[in-house]
């Protein structure tokens, strides 16, 4: 059999003995400037508390994982618990938070297993608490979903609307990849910019009532429709922000729901490089933590390397025919050392269908810089603040 001839689902069986799993100690020198600098994953995150667990673990034994993040969070709970009793707000908020932290943490990178499930309906507990203490609290929403057979009928979201400002308010519904669920996307900048929030999560992630699919953005279709039945929020000025993985919906929902948006933002997304197999043997030596394929199948209801291999294609907007129809106004933003997603991504987005905007940065995954979500935001904020013509008339 010549190297030719070799079945795809066949690689990437042989794929499986040459996978690299990277050791945990490596794991936490790779995340201790993220942690130092309380970037996300670990924006209330303390490092004596992360060096404690990172150091005792030694596998990626997701019921293992579970448990030691957990434990480090309860006794934060306990203390928000006890100020509370003693009308002591600040200390209550902080040590919620923290306790989502960890919890968050524990459930990292995802929900697939039993430990992990617990953790996160934990994290959305404290984050929940801590949001009573909140300037502008968490609304939990629940909009209707058209389910097809074994899917739910409801997503869930969370709102936030400006505390000034006169409504119908301008709306940014984000969300993010395969690991940051709606949680993580609580975005009081764009608050104080005078543009009410909705957070959801991807297809796949946290509650969504879907998997992935090469179908999945009627999600979103569901949510623009729910908008328009609120007095509070202006149909006719809704961006969309998605983040990693959730990047890829952005685009994809800039071009199926171009005139329900006014604006989209993908920020280090997936097109169609990404899901070749040339690109995936690269990934998992890249920056992403661990269990990448693994997570990335279980967003799009599967669990193993093979599975993605052989699915993954499907997924290529190039190949849909998706690429070359015209689109919503879309910012592009990465890094251009991403080795997560390739840049070559966003290049190829670039020579299809409308004019699009972007901004490629010196960094990895993302873009991350200290301009990079200022940038982004001013985006955002110009493009909702004018008035377009009613979409919808």
């Amino acid at each position: 059999m010549t190297p030719t001839s070799v079945k795809h689902g066949e690689r990437s069986s042989q794929d499986k003995s040459k996978r690299y799993v990277r050791p945990v100690n490596e794991l936490w020198e790779m995340w201790k400037p993220r942690v130092k600098m309380r970037i996300y994953p670990f924006t209330y995150a303390l490092y004596d508390d992360m060096e404690r667990v990172m150091t005792s673990l030694t596998s990626y034994d997701r019921e293992k994982w579970a448990a030691a993040f957990s434990s480090v969070a309860k006794p934060y709970e306990v203390k928000a618990f006890q100020a509370e009793k003693v009308g002591d707000a600040q200390s209550a908020k902080e040590n919620y938070l923290r306790a989502y932290q960890y919890y968050r943490l524990a459930r990292y990178p995802t929900t697939n297993s039993d430990g992990k499930k617990r953790a996160y309906r934990k994290s959305q507990e404290m984050l929940f608490k801590a949001s009573r203490y909140f300037d502008i609290p968490i609304e939990r929403v629940e909009i209707p979903f058209k389910a097809r057979g074994g899917e739910g009928n409801s997503i869930i979201g969370y709102l936030r609307v400006p505390k000034t400002g006169a409504a119908p308010f301008p709306l940014l519904v984000s969300w993010g990849g395969i690991d940051g669920f709606k949680e993580e996307q609580l975005n009081d900048p764009v608050l104080e910019r005078g543009i009410a929030t909705l957070a959801i999560d991807g297809p796949g992630v946290g509650d969504s009532p879907i998997k992935g699919s090469e179908d999945a953005e009627r999600l979103f279709g569901a949510v623009f429709d729910w908008v328009g039945t609120l007095k509070t929020l202006d149909s006719n000025r809704v961006g969309i922000w998605g983040y990693s993985t959730g990047g890829y919906w952005a685009v994809k929902v800039a071009h199926v729901y171009k005139d329900r948006i006014a604006c989209a933002v993908s920020q280090g997304g997936p097109v169609h490089y990404a899901f070749e197999l040339e690109w995936i043997r690269k990934q998992e030596r890249g920056e992403y933590a661990f269990e990448l394929f693994e997570t990335l199948a279980y967003a799009f209801g599967m669990s193993t390397y093979e599975e993605w291999v052989e699915y993954a294609p499907k997924l290529s907007l190039l190949n849909q025919g998706i690429l070359d129809k015209p689109s919503a106004p879309l910012l592009l933003v990465n890094g251009i050392h991403d080795s997560v997603f390739p840049i070559r991504d966003y290049y190829l987005l670039l020579e299809h269908g409308s004019p699009k905007c972007a901004r490629f940065y010196d960094a990895g995954h993302m873009g991350f810089t200290k301009d990079t979500f200022e940038t982004i935001l001013n985006w955002i904020y110009e493009k909702l603040s004018s008035q377009p013509m009613n979409k919808h008339a």
